[in-house]
């Protein structure tokens, strides 16, 4: 007869508030109303940060049939969720950048994931002024000849390429015990070449947006309106004679509010006013203008939540968790969502890549006796075998042939922590070894069995894996047989645990319990 039983409930779900009519108290309710506000607000409703509602798409383009008659899978067009905003922003020098956003931080964009400080294509040195540090003559033409020499890797003395001859002469003056200590071509050597990237477009031409998508990019500023500087403020940075207006040096941007984006100079803050005036500042800006941009968010930005909200119908709820299995996303959808299976799936694996590589759905509730799921694939691959890892230890596991549920991982810890080193445990139902090969990093010696013949494979090869197959010995019989022969013989090692891991019918089996001795705890999983 046992001396212990212990029911253990392996989860529970808990609200955070009630939504039954007959809960009077004011946290209840206020979160209530905050949830009925938040559920009716509209599209057009006044709110921070961008919106997939509120942004308008950079080209027309076919949104694609999300329709449950059309083919989800093969019209999702990623391309239909690019959206653009228009901006203002300051054009400063990068050297400037960390001391006027701490400056202007309440007038900047601070969007989740859009830094304030951006980059454009040719915010360096331009090719007109490269070209002008070349040719430049009279004050100063020496030191920029020198600088473009530099750049050119030319020589300080001549305004060509080494000869050869005297290149070598100049390295046999510079060798030593060490060999050549300058030695151009010795990087080339002992590094392997680099793969060069083939150019598609023509210089000058836009990068398209399925080209940023393929690029995995989630954002990307261009400059559209005409900037709006002083033809003085160039004369100190580039001379008198030059008027193109052309930028020298490196520069940035510093996103702006959305608000100020059609604000003319007059109506901006006077913050922003003080630094395009350069009045008193710690840092003294050589130059500094106002230019419109567009910012545009791909699909990439979005949250997966605000996806499918655009795509599924407003009646529907919009199905946000899904279980993790090593890299299978396992979702419950109702019946209402079953129309846009492919299409939930589709965009789950999108945001979730590449931790997940497959999405599935149960089909029925589990009614067989190994407890196995009839899952049907969305998305991805086809595999429904993988790994997974569960408190530092490793589990393989095929979710067609055998019973898994991360959600017990909390209450598998919890259970093998009030075991001790001197313990022998029989874990009933042991599937693929989630309690026996934790319980045996610990304990002295672990009895494995289980039904199913697939379940039983799995843990022998997650036996070995785990290199515990010294502590534990696997059984393929009926739990009340593998009871009734376990403690019928003579082992080696007196049991002094028990673990059925049987919701519903882990009770009934305590009816054997003219098999257990004294002294042995037995753990119920209801």
């Amino acid at each position: 007869m046992a001396s212990s039983a212990f029911a253990i409930r392996p989860y529970a779900i808990f609200f955070p508030f009630s939504l039954s009519p007959s809960k009077t108290s004011n946290s209840s309710s206020y979160s209530v109303k905050a949830l009925n506000l938040a559920l009716s607000s509209t599209p057009d409703s006044d709110h921070y940060g961008p919106a997939l509602r509120r942004g308008q798409r950079p080209t027309p383009s076919d949104a694609g049939c999300y329709a449950p008659e059309c083919d989800q899978s093969s019209n999702f067009d990623r391309s239909s969720f690019s959206r653009t905003f228009n901006i203002a922003a300051l054009r400063i020098p990068a050297s400037d950048c960390s001391t006027l956003e701490d400056r202007l931080r309440g007038h900047l964009l601070n969007w989740p994931r859009i830094r304030n400080i951006a980059r454009v294509p040719g915010d360096d040195i331009e090719p007109d002024i490269r070209n002008l540090l070349r040719n430049a003559e009279g004050d100063g033409g020496q030191r920029l000849v020198s600088l473009a020499q530099r750049a050119g890797s030319i020589s300080d003395n001549k305004t060509v390429a080494m000869n050869p001859v005297l290149y070598r002469e100049k390295l046999a003056k510079e060798f030593n015990c060490r060999g050549f200590l300058k030695f151009r071509n010795l990087a080339r050597m002992s590094r392997p070449k680099k793969k060069k990237k083939k150019n598609k477009r023509a210089e000058g031409e836009g990068v398209r947006v399925k080209d940023r998508e393929q690029k995995k990019e989630y954002a990307v500023v261009e400059v559209t309106g005409e900037s709006e500087v002083k033809e003085d403020d160039m004369s100190g940075l580039l001379g008198a004679d030059f008027r193109s207006g052309r930028w020298r040096g490196s520069t940035r941007l510093l996103l702006l509010d959305e608000r100020l984006a059609d604000k003319a100079l007059q109506e901006l803050p006077e913050a922003v006013k003080a630094v395009l005036k350069g009045g008193d500042l710690p840092c003294k800006l050589p130059v500094c203008e106002l230019i419109r941009c567009q910012l545009t968010l791909f699909y990439n930005y979005w949250h997966m939540d605000e996806v499918l909200e655009t795509l599924l119908p407003e009646s529907i709820v919009v199905p946000t968790g899904f279980e993790t299995v090593g890299h299978i996303a396992h979702l419950n959808l109702g019946e209402e969502h079953l129309p846009y299976k492919k299409l939930i799936a589709q965009v789950v694996l999108d945001k979730n890549w590449p931790k997940i590589q497959t999405v599935v759905n149960k089909i029925d509730a589990i009614q067989n006796d190994y407890r196995t799921m009839q899952l049907e694939i969305l998305a991805g691959n086809h595999s429904l075998v993988t790994t997974v890892v569960e408190n530092g230890i490793k589990f393989l596991v095929d979710l067609a042939k055998v019973y898994w549920n991360s959600r017990l991982a909390t209450e598998r810890q919890r259970l093998v922590r009030s075991f001790t080193s001197s313990d022998v445990v029989c874990d009933v139902f042991s599937g693929v070894g989630p309690i026996t090969i934790s319980a045996a990093k610990k304990v002295k010696y672990v009895y494995a069995n289980d039904l199913n013949p697939h379940a039983v494979e799995y843990l022998e090869r997650n036996v070995i894996l785990n290199k515990l197959d010294r502590k534990i010995e696997a059984f393929n019989m009926d739990g009340r047989r593998f009871i009734e022969s376990l403690f019928s013989s003579q082992r080696s090692y007196p049991i002094t645990q028990v673990i059925m891991n049987l919701p519903n019918d882990a009770v009934e089996f305590l009816g054997l319990s003219s098999s257990f001795k004294i002294g042995i705890s037995i753990y119920l999983f209801t």
